[in-house]
Order: structure tokens, then sequence, then C-alpha cells
């Protein structure tokens, strides 16, 4: 019971500590004008492209660091919880604390320094003057370097530190990996950092997010890894509270500061449960949106610049095609609600 606790009440805890700081940081966003004012040259859009696509009910006067609420949120009920329970210590206070140096604090550490990176790159292309602001492609190879040392940091630790050598594949046991771990969690690590192309439509990467999140959750309580199903559920309840305000009409929009934190913690909670091939099916929504990019990028430039999509990350090709936003952000969510009951199913009994 004590652990069922530990996972709901946090989380409870972190989506109203979330509901309560929005307003400050709603008028913070406005007050300074942090959206960005023209599209991303690598986005694969005309300027007329995007304006039809992203001139909906002021989208481009939304700010786009949203995704703020999110990580401050957990981490002041992270703080919060440890505080309880160094300064009342109690049987509860002491069970309720899920930070711990053998679960929790890799994953944390880094939602913390890829949450920073992303809110740079965001504040670069709202504010910024220099190189970076006037070609995003640049900061993007930057992130991406950033991505691999952080990546790279993390798989030594795994492998030397934690004698994480293999990865467990679904009703096939497991395969061993040796030093090749390391460039194999550096991948996936890049491959989840790609799907960050889902931000694109009020509710759409919220919804995603806190499925995928509540899915590992599960999977880690089922390993007994109380604590990382304890963070799941932490993150899954910050970005509900992000959800409350970015339904339509969105209030403001994740941002990089959002998804790039989001998707390489995940990476990290994937192999710390040692289900990281389950992320195919568990995050296959992100998987098919960064896909959709792949395969619209290969066959305009290896092709005859044909495109296989009207525009793409995918979501948007299903707007050009006429299918209203609405329709698309909740065809989305039962998708993921069902491919994510699918992976944890699998994870189960496999």
């Amino acid at each position: 019971m004590i652990d069922v606790l530990k996972i709901v009440i946090p989380s409870v805890i972190t989506f109203f500590i979330g509901i309560s700081i929005t307003p400050f940081f709603t008028d913070f966003f406005y007050k300074h004008k942090m959206w960005k004012k023209s599209p991303r040259k690598d986005s694969g859009m005309t300027t007329e492209e995007f304006s039809k696509i992203h001139n909906t009910r002021g989208e481009l006067s939304t700010p786009r660091i949203g995704g703020v609420i999110i990580w401050v949120s957990v981490l002041l009920t992270v703080f919060l919880i440890y505080l309880l329970s160094v300064i009342f210590p109690s049987d509860l206070t002491e069970k309720l604390n899920f930070f711990s140096r053998g679960q929790t604090l890799i994953p944390l550490a880094t939602l913390i320094l890829a949450s920073l990176i992303g809110l740079l790159d965001d504040l670069l292309q709202i504010f910024g003057r220099g190189v970076y602001a006037k070609d995003p492609l640049i900061y993007r190879k930057v992130k991406i370097i950033c991505i691999i040392l952080i990546g790279f940091a993390i798989s030594y630790w795994f492998y030397y530190k934690l004698q994480f050598t293999s990865i467990h594949i679904p009703f096939g046991g497991e395969l061993e990996l040796g030093i090749w771990f390391i460039p194999f969690f550096i991948i996936v690590m890049l491959a989840v950092f790609s799907t960050s192309v889902v931000d694109g439509i009020d509710g759409l990467s919220g919804g995603i997010m806190a499925t995928i999140f509540s899915a590992y959750s599960i999977i880690a309580f089922a390993n007994n890894q109380i604590d990382i199903s304890a963070l799941c559920a932490v993150i899954a309840g910050g970005i509900l509270a992000f959800l409350w305000f970015n339904i339509p009409p969105a209030r403001f929009y994740m941002g990089e500061t959002g998804m790039l934190g989001l998707t390489v913690t995940l990476s990290v909670i994937a192999f710390l449960t040692n289900s990281a091939l389950l992320l195919i099916i568990i995050a296959f929504p992100l998987v098919i949106t960064s896909l959709s990019v792949i395969i619209q990028i290969t066959s305009y430039k290896f092709f005859g610049k044909r495109r296989v999509f009207k525009l793409t990350p995918l979501h948007h090709h299903f707007e050009a095609i006429g299918w209203s936003r609405e329709k698309i952000v909740m065809r989305y969510w039962i998708i993921s609600v069902v491919f994510a009951m699918s992976g944890v199913i699998i994870a189960l009994i496999s």
C-alpha cells in the first residue's frame, strides 16, 4: 500500500504545484513576448505553408517555453518531499521520499541538464541576434553534440559503474552488447530526441508524453523500481498540469525546454527499466512522427524533390489534408493509449 501512495501522492502534488505556478509563468511569458517570430529553417515548410498551418488563433504570438512549468514543478516536488523527510523524519515521510542515488539521481540530473539546453535554444530563437538565432540548423547541430556528450557520460556510467552490458529483447531474453552498449545507448537517445518535432498542435505533445511516462511508471513498478515509478508518475503529473493550459486554445507551447528534457530523460528511464526496445511500441506516435520527417527529407533529396507528405511532421500533413486540430489530437491520444498499453502488457509478460 505504501508503494502505491509513494507514486500517487507525489504525482498529485506535482499536478497542483504545476497549476499553482502557471499564472506567474504565464504573465512572465506574455510580458516578455516569449514566442518565435518566424518559421524554423529546418522545418521543411515555405513561408506561405508555415503561415497557413501556424497562424490559426494567433498561434504565432503564443509563448514557446511552457515546458519550464513541467520540470520546475517536478523539481519543486522532489525538493519538498525530500525536505519533509529531513525536517519531519517519520516512516511516512521517509517512505514517500523517492530521491535516491541508485534509481532517480541520473534521470533527474538528465532532466535538468537537457531542459536547460532546450531552454537556451528557445531563448536564442526568441531573443537571439547572433548566428544561432539566424540559422537554427547550426544550433541544432550544437544540441546534437550536447546530447551525444550527455549520452556518452550516462552510458559510460551505466556500463562501468552499473554493469549494464546487455539489452532485453521481449520474448527473446538478453542480448549481450559488451562495449557496444555505449554507442547503442547514444543512438537511442538521439533517436528519441528527434521525436521532439511532435510539439506542434495544442495538446498534442502533452497528451502523448503523459501517456508514455505513465506507461513507464507501471513498468518500473512491476520491476519493483518504486523510486523510478514515482519519478515517472511525478513527470506525468507535471505534464498534465502543463496540458491543463495547453488544450485549445493553448496558453503556451512546450518548446525545446520541455521536449528536449522529456525525450532525453525518457531514454534514460527506458534503459534503467531494461525496456529500451519497447520504446518503439510505447512511444509509437513519437516514432512515426520522427519517421515522417526522415522519409520526407530522404524523398526530397534523393528522388527528384518529390514529397511523400504535403507537410511534415505527420500531424501537419493531416492538417494540410483538412483534418481539424481537435480530431488530430484526440486520435493521437487514442493511439498513444493503445500502444502504451500494448507495450506495458508485453513488458509484463515477456
